[in-house]
């Protein structure tokens, strides 16, 4: 009996010796540990809650999965490297460009967008031409593909000389440059256009590259279950479309840069938003809005300017019809800017209130913001239009795309309400989006939130 017992243990003990894939062992854990890093084109803390595409992206592809998202943001780069070597998590998901060097470190995903590093300095010094003749000095994120590239550069570039950063992430090195901290670095073609409505006086000298990869970097090794799966999911993101909606999502509404108009924008929130901040808090506060969507809303329609008078008759800060403030029950002029902010809160709360439940933030805030521009029936067509042509009418991303055909016979004809202008509604989100992230970094700025815990875990969301 002891020698059957005795064959027994050896036995179980050499089940527990086979060796389970990656994929398994993230199934059996019921977690994907994935590692990150803080940026307006990887992760943060949104008004939503967490967002930005690697977030979106990683949550995804947890729930292809089946398991709970966990984010780890480490200290910088080169422990983002390190840790996914050494196996620690599953995955980075960091806007990560899948060079050479890299390639023999670890195993990567698929390629999913491509971005061109470029070197970046403030208006008002004399442009470079080539990395031979940069006047100043030039910094960037420490073993970052940046640097690769730099060190590459060296033999055609014999006096290029660089400093690299272990402390600062890309985006506050386009801060310093901006500061004139330092007079150059390189970032990411994505990262700059995103940067440059907060810092408007960076200007791309050139390209120090062609367009280059990204892609998600994992353990390295023969064990690939982990990257197959992501090869499936991605492969269904493209096919559906849905990858190509979510970079649209992300990118297309800061695509045209508007260095005048985002000068003048940053003039006016020192000089005019003082004196109706207090009014736009009161207001979020009435509605369980955020005040600076409804600031955004107020300098999309008039630049803050009280007296403001369009050539339809509307009038105010809100540029409300007086027929809209009767029906709200407010009284006062739409000159007074205490009531036309008010009025503007709640007509606004009201149209939100409209959008159909399902739809998720902050589609259903875009959605909101074109109702209240073109009105709620026309958005509502244009959203039947989506749905008839097989597209998502609860996505913003899809029924942006059909706004614009109500302005033609073809398409208005099928509809209830008709003819509109659709092409306004779309630049009006698109615009009153740049403002209010404008004003949420200002409002940080003066404010910084509380550090995020380390690690994050949530129950991860559609994507």
């Amino acid at each position: 009996m002891r020698l059957i017992l005795s064959l027994l243990t050896l036995l179980i003990a050499g089940c527990d010796l086979i060796p389970r894939s990656h994929l398994e062992r993230v199934e059996d854990s019921g977690e994907l540990r994935v590692l990150t890093r803080y940026s307006a084109t990887t992760y943060y803390e949104g008004p939503h809650g967490p967002t930005g595409i690697e977030y979106d992206l990683a949550a995804g592809f947890a729930e292809f999965l089946g398991v709970k998202l966990k984010i780890r943001v480490p200290d910088n780069l080169a422990n983002i490297l390190s840790d996914i070597q050494n196996g620690s998590a599953d995955l980075a998901a960091a806007g990560l460009t899948m060079t050479d060097a890299r390639a023999s470190l670890f195993n990567f995903g698929p390629v999913y967008q491509r971005i061109t590093p470029q070197l970046v300095y403030r208006e008002g010094s004399p442009p470079p031409k080539n990395l031979d003749v940069l006047r100043g000095s030039l910094e960037v994120v420490a073993e970052s593909s940046h640097a690769e590239r730099l060190h590459a550069l060296k033999g055609e570039y014999p006096d290029l000389s660089f400093q690299e950063s272990r402390e600062l992430e890309s985006e506050q090195l386009l801060n310093l440059v901006w500061e004139q901290v330092i007079d150059y670095t390189v970032a990411d073609s994505n990262e700059v256009a995103i940067n440059r409505r907060f810092y408007p006086e960076l200007r791309v000298a050139f390209d120090i590259s062609v367009p280059e990869p990204l892609a998600w970097a994992f353990p390295p090794g023969e064990d690939r279950s982990l990257v197959e799966k992501a090869e499936e999911y991605f492969a269904g993101l493209r096919a559906s479309g849905r990858l190509d909606r979510l970079l649209d999502r992300y990118y297309t509404y800061v695509a045209d840069f508007d260095y005048v108009g985002t000068r003048r924008y940053m003039k006016h929130i020192e000089q005019r938003l003082p004196l109706y901040r207090n009014w736009f808090e009161e207001a979020a506060q009435q509605t369980g809005e955020d005040w600076r969507l409804l600031a955004a809303i107020g300098y999309q329609e008039s630049h803050w300017d009280p007296g403001a008078v369009s050539p339809t008759g509307v009038r105010g800060i809100m540029m409300l019809t007086q027929n809209t403030m009767q029906h709200l029950g407010i009284d006062g002029s739409r000159h007074d800017a205490e009531a036309s902010i008010e009025g503007g809160a709640r007509y606004f709360s009201s149209v939100k209130n409209r959008i159909p439940g399902r739809i998720r933030e902050p589609d259903r805030t875009w959605m909101a913001l074109a109702a209240y521009n073109v009105g709620y029936g026309h958005l509502e067509d244009a959203r039947v239009l989506a749905q008839d042509d097989g597209a998502n009418p609860d996505s913003w991303t899809d029924v942006k795309k059909y706004l614009p055909l109500l302005t033609q016979k073809k398409w208005y004809s099928k509809t209830r309400y008709g003819y509109a202008r659709g092409h306004e509604p779309v630049r009006y989100v698109e615009n009153i989006r740049s403002y209010y992230d404008i004003l949420v970094w200002q409002s940080e700025r003066e404010h910084p939130p509380a550090p995020s815990s380390p690690a994050l875990t949530i129950q991860s969301p559609a994507l």
